[in-house]
């Protein structure tokens, strides 16, 4: 995975690093720990799965039902994704990449 250190991406200031086509640009005052290079590649392959621009499409659309579901709470409904649920369930787990099912993110 290619790492680009820089002061604008991601936007704002409550993400730390954003992962834009297995491409991981993370703020200066970031530390890439273990953790979070294994949540990335998760969300790594999950991109690969679904050839990229889906991965893209399916993500907004479930965030936005998520608000919906979490009544505007738009943190909680992105800690629901089920990309992010699957990444932040399994980032201390430094093997999982290598034993992932296809499909992770939807088989609970």
């Amino acid at each position: 995975m290619i790492t680009i250190r820089n002061r604008i991406i991601p936007f704002g200031r409550r993400f730390g690093a954003i992962n834009l086509f297995g491409v991981l640009f993370y703020k200066r005052n970031i530390s890439l720990s273990p953790r979070v290079m294994n949540h990335e590649e998760i969300h790594s392959r999950q991109m690969r799965e679904l050839l990229y621009v889906p991965f893209y499409v399916v993500y907004l659309v479930e965030w936005l039902w998520r608000i919906v579901e979490a009544r505007g709470d738009v943190y909680a409904a992105y800690r629901n994704i089920s990309f992010e649920r699957e990444a932040y369930g399994n980032e201390g787990d430094g093997g999982y990449v290598g034993r992932r099912r296809r499909f992770g993110m939807w088989r609970g």
